[in-house]
């Protein structure tokens, strides 16, 4: 802002000598900064919730026509949903690391992970008929009331809950990576390895409770998402940035889901 700009300070602009005090309070090197500063985007070209709502619903309409032609082939070719996914996780670190957006990076990666999401659906609606509709049922009711609520102020997004998030996050990852190496060793020949129903605690299921658990810090996901969408249009951030805030709901809402479908399989279990 001019106000905050040295050269337009109060002192410099009412001194004696007028033009020459000003200029003289502006080194060489904050003159070059100043010409080199680059212009704020024009109106059109800033971040708003609305261009940001289009962008998201646009990459979900694109995952759902790959889920649904996967559902369809991926009892035929069960390798081509397994492939998607992997191709889906390389995507995702590819935005999540990617300085600057990319729209046509976020698109791609919703109609390879709509191949991963339909393939592996149709995986588990064989297995147990009727989870998938459960799932997306209750996708649909946690994204809708954590909008609610935060659209209402109810629940912001705060550092110490951030903090808790991450650690919980972290946390996560191990176990989910210590689960994986036990199935693929042999360790344990449960359908859903350290997640299964019989393993109890304090009486209930552990994958029971780590369901919900899980199921709770992806809310907070999306409440950080949301937020992050909201500050973005506040401060005028690039229009590209909009990108970012559609694949940070996608990510949210695609692992939302898919521990909602494991988390109905293991009741059924």
């Amino acid at each position: 802002m001019a106000l905050n700009n040295p050269a337009f300070s109060r002192d410099a602009a009412f001194s004696s000598r007028g033009g020459i005090a000003v200029a003289n309070q502006v080194s060489n090197q904050q003159l070059n900064d100043m010409y080199n500063r680059e212009a704020p985007p024009a109106s059109g070209d800033v971040m708003t919730v609305e261009d940001t709502i289009a962008k998201t619903v646009g990459a979900f309409a694109l995952l759902l026509v790959g889920a649904a032609i996967s559902w369809v082939i991926s009892p035929s070719l069960p390798l081509l949903w397994i492939g998607a996914g992997l191709v889906g996780f390389v995507l995702a670190l590819v935005n999540i690391f990617k300085k600057q957006p990319s729209g046509a990076l976020v698109l791609a990666y919703s109609a390879v992970e709509g191949v991963f999401v339909g393939g592996i659906s149709r995986f588990y609606e064989n297995a147990y008929g009727g989870v998938v509709t459960q799932a997306v049922i209750a996708t649909i009711i946690v994204v809708g009331v954590t909008l609610a609520l935060f659209a209402s102020g109810k629940i912001r997004a705060s550092k110490k809950a951030t903090k808790v998030f991450l650690i919980a996050m972290v946390g996560y990852v191990i176990f989910s990576l210590v689960n994986v190496v036990m199935m693929a060793t042999g360790a344990t020949d449960d359908a859903f390895g350290l997640r299964s129903a019989e393993i109890p605690f304090i009486g209930i299921p552990f994958g029971v409770v780590l369901g919900v658990l899980v199921v709770i810090m992806a809310a907070y996901s999306l409440v950080l998402d949301f937020d992050f969408i909201q500050k973005g249009a506040a401060s005028g951030a690039p229009r590209a940035f909009g990108w970012k805030g559609a694949f940070g709901i996608m990510i949210t809402v695609i692992w939302l889901y898919l521990e909602l479908l494991r988390f109905f399989s293991i009741l059924r279990d």
